[in-house]
């Protein structure tokens, strides 16, 4: 009989399989609840533990028909069917899908070559060091389906085994492998398609980048993913091509992290990463696009615990994105203490956007304003130093991250978020004082950014007491405001006027410093008197353009005035009224002529000062707030 025919001779009835080979069947195997009626030459002369079993029950009953129930089967009924017909003697297809499942069942039925040449073992072995072990597809298929009968493949090495040539794999050019796009040759036609034999076979040369493999690999399952990234560490394999594994893996399964984590060249290497999918025989479908929250949560810790200790720009930005996805799927909150951790090291290296993590809780505020604080307060008490890299899947044109004063920076950053987050009508002056008292105040050269976030927040929360205003502006060193923002806070009415004043005192400052440093190089400088010098200049120039414009209209005020007074003069001789003081204190107010000298002299002890006599003699709306703004730049 052909192993054709024998094949064709296996056939189920319900939950039992048959075979007809003219031979009452006289042993039956259960197998996950399906049943086997077989025959027991050709099962005990090929299996190892079925023929020991067999012995065993023949000692103790010698019934005709034998049962036996086999427990835990690798691959279940299905994988048992397969090496009950080949110990039929019919011919097993090999393939990579089921390779390691057999493999397991030959194990198992200890099917070796002591109960037979060339036995089932000895075949599966060839064929996997012989074809699947030396082809990419072959390895990641066959991974792929190891899942179901994983404990008893790491028991036979089968998995490590894998991972090995996968490892290897991917430090070598891809061409040397097996890929099937570089199987005709490397001849092009002009337009770039493949040629065999001269002939144009209508194919495409795709280029081979470093992030080629992280489709392939992002098939496999969490714990064979993680198991395959270790074996990649021990072989040496670069950082940054594993964080990119890593990256994009997460990105595939955690929800929300694709649109958080905005891709720089992700959209090209996706789309080279499918094309070489389908080459290789399957696609994003082969694995489940969607796990469970607790799945979803072991995912998250899994690649928290493969990242490295390593710093970049991207590789911030993408545990600010794992930060948000711990919130919203409610992780342990030590996972969350290790991402606030690692971000608050490499802060400055963050942006607005991705500080803005919405609160998930219960909380009144809209963001999540403790989270950033507790990175704050990491980075300020960090003293360990991040080495540099960046992914190259993730910023392939980007320089290292600079380091150069990254306390200025995260200080920039953090009066930019409490900029941002100011609005929120729900957050208390407490929350805005800590995030300010977070950073040392050797960390802002200025203070205008805080000065703005203050003022924001002063006008979303307009029923602030002064004495909130004030501890919110208590936190501001009013002697680093430019000039600008000296000039805009003494006019902003929703300060305090405590807060005003000091403002108007330190401008003034600042005008008569940056007046100076214009005329005498020498002067001693105050912190920030470059930017004032710079940025203030025309300020300054603008203030004292204003100022000649006052004096001339107090000028003509005089003017005024004094005509006014020589009019009553002449009015009170017509009526011979007397009024010697109020002659004295006009001469003294205006410009005194020789005639009026000898007045003066003799009555100077009744008009005692310039100021009191002028603020006698004028009228009550020319001693008011007209002036005032004047007057203060002078003191």
């Amino acid at each position: 009989m052909s192993p054709a025919a024998k094949v064709s001779e296996f056939h189920r009835e319900g939950n039992d399989w048959f075979c007809k080979t003219g031979l009452p069947s006289d042993i039956t195997v259960v197998v996950d609840d399906v049943k086997f009626h077989l025959h027991k030459f050709p099962l005990v002369s090929k299996c190892g533990k079925l023929a020991r079993m067999y012995e065993d029950s023949r000692s103790t009953d010698k019934k005709a028909l034998w049962t036996t129930v086999l427990e835990e089967f690798p691959g279940g009924s299905e994988t048992f069917l397969t090496g009950a017909r080949f110990c039929y003697g019919a011919r097993v297809d090999f393939t990579s899908k089921n390779i390691v499942s057999i493999h397991c069942a030959a194990e198992y039925l200890e099917m070796t070559n002591e109960y037979g040449e060339d036995n089932l073992i000895s075949q599966v072995e060839t064929f996997l060091h012989k074809h699947v072990l030396r082809n990419w597809k072959d390895c990641i298929l066959a991974l792929q389906s190891s899942s179901p009968v994983l404990k008893s493949a790491e028991k036979l090495q089968t998995i490590p085994k894998l991972m090995n040539a996968v490892s290897t794999m991917v430090c070598t050019d891809p061409s040397l492998f097996g890929w099937p796009m570089m199987m005709y040759g490397t001849l092009q036609s002009p337009g770039g398609s493949i040629l065999w034999n001269g002939i144009n076979t209508g194919a495409r040369m795709r280029s081979t980048g470093s992030d080629w493999w992280y489709e392939d690999v992002s098939c496999l399952s969490v714990d064979l993913f993680r198991r395959l990234i270790e074996t990649m560490q021990t072989k040496g394999i670069r950082a940054e091509s594993l964080v990119g594994a890593m990256v994009y893996y997460a990105r595939k399964y955690l929800p929300g992290l694709g649109r958080w984590q905005r891709r720089t060249s992700g959209s090209s290497s996706k789309s080279k990463s499918k094309s070489r999918a389908s080459v290789v025989g399957f696609s994003l479908a082969t694995a489940s696009s969607s796990l469970s929250p607790v799945d979803q949560i072991a995912l998250l810790e899994t690649i928290l615990s493969l990242l490295p200790e390593k710093r970049g720009r991207s590789f911030c930005k993408f545990l600010l994105c794992l930060l948000r996805v711990a919130f919203i799927l409610g992780v342990d909150g030590n996972c969350v203490k290790k991402l606030e951790r690692r971000i608050g090291m490499q802060l400055e290296l963050a942006t607005l956007d991705n500080l803005l993590i919405l609160n998930y809780t219960d909380s009144e505020t809209l963001y999540n304003v403790d989270c950033v604080e507790r990175m704050i307060r990491h980075f300020v008490s960090s003293s360990s130093e991040l080495s540099d890299f960046s992914p190259p899947s993730l910023d392939p044109k980007m320089s290292p991250s600079s380091l150069a004063a990254p306390l200025r920076k995260v200080a920039k950053l953090v009066d930019n978020y409490m900029a941002e987050v100011a609005s929120d009508v729900n957050l208390k002056p407490d929350k805005m004082r800590s995030l300010a008292a977070a950073l040392p105040e050797c960390s802002r050269p200025l203070y205008d950014g805080l000065y703005r976030a203050f003022d924001i927040y002063f006008k979303e929360h307009p029923w602030l007491s002064d004495k909130d205003k004030e501890q919110l502006c208590n936190m501001m060193d009013y002697q680093r405001l430019s000039i600008d923002a000296c000039a805009h806070a003494s006019h902003n009415d929703r300060l305090p006027l405590r807060v005003v004043l000091q403002v108007l005192f330190f401008e003034q400052m600042h005008l008569r410093t940056a007046l100076a440093g214009g005329t005498n190089t020498g002067t001693a400088r105050i912190p920030g008197q470059e930017i004032v010098e710079r940025d203030g200049w025309v300020t300054v120039v603008r203030q004292n353009q204003v100022l000649k414009v006052d004096m001339q209209k107090m000028r003509s005020r005089v003017g005024e005035l004094e005509e006014e007074f020589q009019n009553m003069k002449q009015e009170m001789k017509k009526k011979r009224v007397s009024s010697p003081r109020l002659v004295k204190m006009g001469c003294k107010f205006l410009l005194p002529r020789p005639s009026d000298a000898k007045n003066d002299t003799v009555h100077g002890s009744v008009s005692s000062t310039p100021r009191s006599a002028a603020e006698h003699s004028l009228p009550r709306s020319s001693r008011h707030s007209k002036h005032r703004k004047s007057f203060s730049f002078f003191g």
